[in-house]
Parts: structure tokens; sequence; C-alpha cells
């Protein structure tokens, strides 16, 4: 009786582990990001995560698949910057990995919050270097290149894997994260229950970080004493979305702004304050410079050298970053703390009166910047054949005027410098661009990651080399069927296409390009609408058809060859030989 006692317990026991629910590694990553309001992924499917994007389409997650890792990962990038919550890229392991790290290594530069997730090989075989397939120490290689990088090897620590990479995210100055997932975790089983226990959804992810109230207080008593202000807007106030604290300021203190490109539109461009057309003379002439949200790096010319003339000048500086104060020159009023909370404080502080700039100083930035307007105004009205740079941009100008909710990607090295300076924006983070590394590639990513996070029309703006680097994503805009319109401004080359072989060969110079190539012909071949014009009125006809359909489309803008001047606005950045030509 004993053991027959002893049998059925044991039968019991088996039928209910045979009863209890259970889940996996697949499901638990699934449902730590969509708990924790995740809900789309940027990615390029392969092994061994194919089966985990599938899954995650059937749980309702949104599934966006690219050609390119780094384009996929360029989505995820300004996905955190335009919603402020870490945009996700999943890829496969090693050469995957590492297309995706380009793009997290640049969305750690420019302080967009992005999580890269890849599977790996197994530890046991990545330690003992034996060879596994597309075997690769990811974390040590991520590690130096991204904000935080972390390795999950159990299926109950997934759940804090996830918290711990969405805060690091966007907590403090955001930026890239890494999140190793080796092969086997997808298919760990365990107690469903335990597993949904195991669930961290993160509280308060990005918490205020208040300024002191002595640093407030510094910077409006130098602000205050200021005979020649300017406050520079940066990429960091746009990310902020502390649009209305921010306008309040600057129309309160009277000084001139000058918006860095993807701070463009926090206060429109056509603002009477706004110094953009008077770029040189601001940075020349003032003497007291409040930077929010931007960093004195090579874009500024690490505030000092002939950009900034001769005039002693104070700077105030308003960071989340305490080592970023003092990086290049001395700050007189380092202020540190989150954009919203301090230019909050500092509107407290200004208190109800709150002296103009000198009359003097606000006439001479207005002067130059009505002169250099006037002086450009003819060059955007040309309507000559072949376009030139100014007059296609100039007929965009016009498509952006009128459709000031529509998004502009921009990138190339005429057409991103010259553009930067003509096309005026109107609305905050309506203009994404290159940022802090000036690299080229990032078109066609962050025109899709903009279509899918915003709804919103984009406008895509490339020049023909740029273009080149993620081109062959217009077939994921086309698979989606999103609202982009891509413009290549096409020269026949980088920089221009008149470049000649020196030595006769049957090469073409290495900046030549095949010539009048017809990219539009792409996004035909893919079943969107391609376009080729060869006047800036043709032009904006085409973009403003497109952007009224709504469909995908690419216009082949065609350039005079001769356009065009070599780096841009840093050809200074171009090493000279120190060999004289014979």
């Amino acid at each position: 009786m004993a053991d027959a006692a002893v049998k059925e317990k044991s039968v019991d026991a088996n039928s209910a582990e045979a009863e209890r629910e259970l889940t996996d590694g697949f499901h638990l990553i699934i449902d730590a990001l969509k708990l924790n309001g995740i809900t789309t992924i940027y990615d390029v499917p392969g092994i061994p995560v194919s089966d985990f994007l599938r899954m995650a389409q059937a749980e309702g997650v949104r599934v966006i698949s690219f050609r390119h890792e780094q384009n996929a990962g360029n989505a995820a990038a300004i996905a955190g910057f335009l919603t402020k919550k870490p945009g996700v890229c999943v890829t496969v392991s090693a050469p995957g990995f590492l297309n995706g790290l380009t793009a997290l290594a640049n969305a750690t530069t420019n302080c967009f919050p992005m999580i890269l997730i890849s599977g790996s090989s197994e530890r046991e075989i990545v330690d003992l270097q034996q060879g596994d397939y597309e075997e690769m120490d990811q974390l040590a290689i991520a590690k130096p290149l991204c904000k935080a990088a972390f390795r999950v090897l159990h299926a109950a620590d997934i759940g804090i894997g996830v918290a711990r990479a969405i805060r690091a995210a966007v907590s403090g100055r955001p930026g890239g994260v890494y999140l190793d997932l080796p092969a086997k975790l997808f298919g760990q089983v365990m107690d469903a229950e335990k597993g949904k226990k195991s669930l961290v959804k993160v509280i308060d992810a990005a918490p205020a970080q208040l300024p002191s109230q002595e640093s407030i207080r510094r910077a409006i008593d130098v602000l205050k004493s200021a005979k020649r202000p300017l406050i520079i807007l940066g990429k960091g106030a746009a990310y902020a979305q502390a649009d209305d604290a921010i306008r309040n300021f600057v129309e309160k203190s009277g000084a001139p702004f000058l918006p860095m490109s993807m701070a463009k539109g926090l206060l429109p461009d056509t603002h009477p304050q706004c110094a953009g057309a008077a770029r040189s003379t601001v940075l020349r002439d003032s003497d007291v410079v409040m930077l929010i949200g931007a960093r004195l790096n090579w874009l500024l010319s690490h505030g000092k050298g002939k950009t900034w003339g001769e005039a002693p000048k104070k700077f105030i500086q308003i960071d989340i970053e305490p080592k970023e104060m003092d990086s290049n020159v001395e700050i007189a009023a380092p202020v540190v703390g989150d954009i919203g909370s301090c230019v909050s404080a500092l509107l407290k502080e200004m208190g109800g009166n709150w002296p103009a700039p000198p009359a003097e100083w606000i006439k001479a930035v207005s002067s130059k910047r009505e002169e250099n307007i006037a002086k450009m105004a003819p060059r955007l009205m040309n309507n000559s054949v072949p376009m030139d740079f100014h007059g296609a941009l100039g007929a965009l100008r016009a498509v952006i005027k009128e459709r000031p909710d529509a998004i502009l990607v921009n990138e190339g090295a005429n057409t991103l410098d010259l553009a930067r300076g003509v096309i005026d924006m109107y609305q905050p983070r309506k203009r994404l661009d290159v940022g802090t590394w000036g690299v080229m590639g990032i078109g066609m990513g962050y025109a899709v990651g903009a279509a899918v996070e915003t709804g919103k029309p984009v406008l895509a703006v490339e020049g023909d080399s740029a273009f080149g680097f993620s081109g062959m994503e217009v077939e994921t805009i086309c698979r989606y069927n999103l609202p982009v319109c891509v413009v290549v401004f096409n020269n026949n080359g980088i920089y221009r296409g008149t470049d000649v072989n020196p030595t006769g060969g049957s090469d073409v110079a290495p900046m030549v390009f095949v010539k009048d190539a017809r990219y539009d012909k792409l996004m035909e071949a893919f079943g969107g609408f391609g376009v080729h014009v060869t006047t800036p009125d043709e032009l904006k006809r085409a973009v403003n058809a497109a952007m009224d359909s709504g469909k995908p489309t690419l216009i082949n803008a065609a350039i005079d060859p001769k356009a065009g001047s070599e780096s841009g606005r840093i050809g200074n950045l171009n090493p000279q030989s120190a060999l004289k030509k014979k």
C-alpha cells in the first residue's frame, strides 16, 4: 500500500509539472520591452534572431526590417532623439553586430538614447576561442563605444538586463547601450509566473536633475552684465522638449540666439532675435555667450581662435554632464542639470523686469542679418539650367515654408553645408542631420525612423555621395509604404563631378561617379515613384506633388557638375601636401 501511495504521488507531481505554464527567453525579452513601452524594433533578420523577430511581430510589436544593420541602427537612434525613449535595434551576431555598432557609437556621440540588441555565440566557446559560428567577444568590443554594455546569460535575468539598458540609455546624458544575448538564452525555459515576476517596469528612468540655486544666480548675474549677449541653442535643447520654457527665456532675455543645425525651429529661423544669418558677427563680437544644450566642440571651433574674435568672452553653459564644463575654455557660470529644470529656474530668477540688451548690439546684429539675407536672395531665385545648389535649395526652402510640419533629413557635403543656412525651420525637432561627428550615411535610416515614429511626411535632401551609403533602403521605404520623398542632388561626384585622372588613364578620377546617373530609376524598381528634374521650378513642383501624395518618391535633381566646393565648410580640415609640385 505504501509503495502504491508513493507511486500515485509521483504521477500527480509529474502531471502538475506537465500542466504548469512555461515561458522562454524569446517571450521574456518581448514582454520586458512591451512592459516598458517599447513597441517598435528596427532590425536586419537572420540567425539567431529570426524567430525572435517573428514572435515579436506576433505579439504586436512593430518590426521594421532593413537591408543593412547600420541603417536600422540609425533609425533606432533618431527614434530615441524624437521620442526620448530608447530606440531599439536588433542584429545578428559578429558582422551584423559590427554594422550596428557604427550607429550605436554615433548615437552615443550625439547623445541619442538607443539600445543595440545582438545575438551572440555562447560564452564557453568564445572564451576558449573554439571557432563557433560568427564567434566574437561582442561585449568587449562594444564597451568602449557606448555608454553601457550588458550581457544576459539566464532567462531569469532578462527583466533586469532590459531595465538596466533602458535606464542607462535615457538617464543623465543620453546615449547608446549594448545588450548581448547569447543564442541559447532565447530558448531557455522557466515557469511563466516566475518569469512574469522577474520583469521590471522602469520607474522614473530619467529623473530631473535640478541645478543648484547658487549656479542659477551666478548665471543670471553674468548674463545681466553682458553688453553683447548671445544664446546658442544645441540639439540637446531640442531633445529636452522644454520648448515653451526655452522660447520664453530667449524672448525675455532679448538676446540674439544662434541655433545649431538640429536646434533650428525651437524658435522659428525667421524670429527677429535669430542670428543664424549673422553667425560670424555674433560669434566674433559677443561678450557673454550662453550655451543651452550645445557643446564647444569642433562645430563651434572649440570656443576659441579666429572664429571667436579678440573680444574677451564669458561663457555660461547649461548641460546635464558636469564633465562637459571647461572642456575647451573656462566656463564662468556652469549650470549642471537637465535643461528643462535649468531654464525654468533661470526664468524664475530673472524676475518680472529684465533689462533689454543695448540697442546698438541688437541693431548691429539685425543689420548684418538683413544684409546677408539680401545678398543671398538673388542666388536662391536662380532658375538656371543646370541647377546650382543655391537655386535648388531655394526651391526646397519654399516647400518647407509651406509645410512647416514636415521633417527634413539632410546630409551630404555642399548639400548639407548650404542647406543648414538656406532652409528655414519653423518647429522644433523637424531638422535631422549628421550631427556631432558629421558622418555620411544617416539619411535613409533617419528618414525611415522619423516617418515611423511621427507619421509625418519626410523630405530627405541628399548629396549623391551621401545617398550611396544607404540608398538601398529605398526598398525599405517602399516595402512599408512610408511618406518619404528623397531628393538626390546629383552633380556626378563627390563635391563636384569635374575632376580628371591626371595620368590620362581609363579610370575616372577618385571623386567622380557615373555621369548623369538616374537615381530615380532605383525607386521605380521597387514600386515607388521616380522623377527626374533639371530646374528649380520642376524640383519644387515635384516635391510638392510627392508630399501631397504621401507615397515613396525619389527625385533625381540634376545639379551642375561644376557646382560644389571641396569639403564645404570643413575644407580647413583637409591636409595639404608639404611637397611643391614640380
